[in-house]
């Protein structure tokens, strides 16, 4: 019996049991149906907003899988979408009724400890890459979550802890193996298709599947000073007051992250603070750990904190401190801005949109940048944005489908209220189902996005990835 898929122009194809014989015989990954019992667990994603339903899985065992799928989609026309991690906000890793290409079982990583260069499959996370590297005393620059995918979070720009020493994720990539639109395998590299290697580095999933990461290693740890220190919310004004004095004068090694929200049952936090708003930052030194213990020494005594465990951890454990935080398959809705600063008078609004909070899981979270950012061109990349200070993500998170509309509500409201303190840029990795042409604009820039244009028809002029944050008008 034959198998109905869309088509990239959303018409229907017809897959008949001879052509899905002939792709599972060059194929060695699992082919998924709708009808196979692993299908609804395949499909579901991070974001459980997020309830699409491919018309056929394909999970990718190595780069010919890829390859092979790829063609296949291009053979028949075919809607596709590109699953790494499954972790981005606005679910563009599945796709309704086509064909979702799964790079998930695909998590080998090496090291090379002379070079000081790392190789990480598209399936990894950032914990994949994290264990390798820190066994020789060595750090990517990655986020913020360590269950998040390398392979999103890299091609839409990334940043992290160690973004301040060394730049957006995307800088610090030596190389990359690309398949093409075309199906075919090349190399993108400072001295090897250059545009698609500058294309890649924040242009998202437009134009190509990338199947190899060679990220350039940092000394970091394999111990570093990190944690978190919270007070009670009625100090937030005065805490986030003095985080904008203590953090303009931390060195690029320190990476602080403000964060308003009602106190989870964490162990970390006394009980009689649980369901009470508080605002908390967590900070993450990088360098010696005695020059981090003086660094730090002066928030840690700021006003009458009711936690404190800054302390001297692994940077594999500073990498999970956010992961309870956002579990898969809780319902997600983010909005974002980038900030020059942390103005007076946007603490003052973010604090009182905190206050509004609609779920125990939200949060507003405020990530330091600055540092290596602003030491590149513009241009060097898509990403650009590269004067901003802070990154503010209204992270709404909740349970109940019920509750849908309160919590999106309550995300954007406060995304309006806080956008006049904004840049006018945006992250492409934090933007929404919804969010159009005017953010993807705003995320790259009128000229940069047309490079981009240019290049997307040049590197998948039959545009097979669609299912993207789509850099054509």
């Amino acid at each position: 019996m034959a198998i109905e898929l869309k088509a990239a122009d959303g018409s229907s194809v017809q897959i008949t049991p001879e052509m899905l014989q002939a792709f599972k015989a060059g194929f060695r990954g699992p082919v998924i149906e709708p009808s196979a019992a692993d299908y609804e667990e395949t499909r579901k994603i991070w974001n459980a907003m997020i309830d699409r339903r491919p018309g056929l899985i394909v999970r990718c065992t190595g780069t010919t899988d890829v390859v092979q799928a790829v063609r296949f989609a291009r053979q028949h026309r075919l809607l596709v979408s590109v699953r790494g991690g499954g972790h981005n906000i606005a679910g563009l890793a599945v796709c309704d009724g086509g064909l979702m290409i799964d790079l998930s079982a695909m998590r080998g990583v090496s090291v090379d400890t002379r070079a000081r260069t790392a190789r990480a499959q598209p399936g990894c996370t950032l914990a994949d890459v994290d264990r390798e590297t820190q066994l020789h005393g060595l750090a990517a620059v990655l986020g913020f979550v360590s269950t998040t995918g390398i392979a999103g979070l890299t091609v839409g720009g990334g940043f992290g802890y160690l973004t301040r020493q060394y730049g957006w994720t995307c800088d610090t990539l030596a190389s990359l193996e690309v398949v093409t639109a075309e199906g075919t395998v090349v190399r993108a590299a400072a001295d090897e298709n250059v545009d698609l290697f500058w294309a890649l580095r924040g242009g998202s999933g437009n134009f190509g599947i990338v199947t190899s990461f060679e990220y350039k290693l940092f000394p970091v740890g394999p111990e570093i000073l990190g944690g978190a220190i919270a007070w009670r919310a009625e100090d937030a004004k005065d805490v986030l007051g003095f985080l904008r004095e203590f953090s303009a004068k931390t060195p690029r090694e320190m990476t602080c992250v403000g964060v308003l929200r009602i106190a989870p049952p964490a162990p970390w936090l006394p009980k009689e603070i649980h369901g009470k708003p508080i605002v908390a930052v967590f900070v993450c030194h990088a360098g010696s750990i005695d020059s981090g213990e003086k660094l730090i020494a002066p928030l840690r005594s700021f006003g009458k904190p009711v936690a404190d465990i800054v302390t001297r951890r692994p940077y594999t454990q500073m990498q999970c401190l956010l992961d309870a935080t956002q579990p898969k398959g809780r319902r997600y809705y983010w909005k974002s801005h980038y900030l020059p600063g942390l103005e007076t008078e946007a603490i003052d609004v973010a604090i009182a949109h905190a206050q509004k909070i609609r779920s125990p899981h939200s949060a507003i979270l405020l990530f330091q940048l600055q540092g290596a950012l602003g030491e590149l061109p513009a241009d060097h990349s898509p990403v650009g944005n590269r004067d901003a200070g802070f990154v503010i993500n209204i992270a709404s998170s909740w349970e109940n489908p019920a509750d849908d509309d309160a919590n999106v509500r309550w995300a954007r409201d406060c995304f309006e209220a806080t956008k006049a303190f904004s840049t006018g840029g945006a992250y492409i990795n934090f933007l929404t189902e919804e969010e159009g042409r005017d953010r993807i604009e705003a995320a790259y820039g009128k000229p940069v996005l047309e490079r981009l244009a240019a290049l997307k028809k040049r590197f998948d002029p039959g545009n097979l990835f669609s299912h993207t944050k789509s850099v054509l008008g």
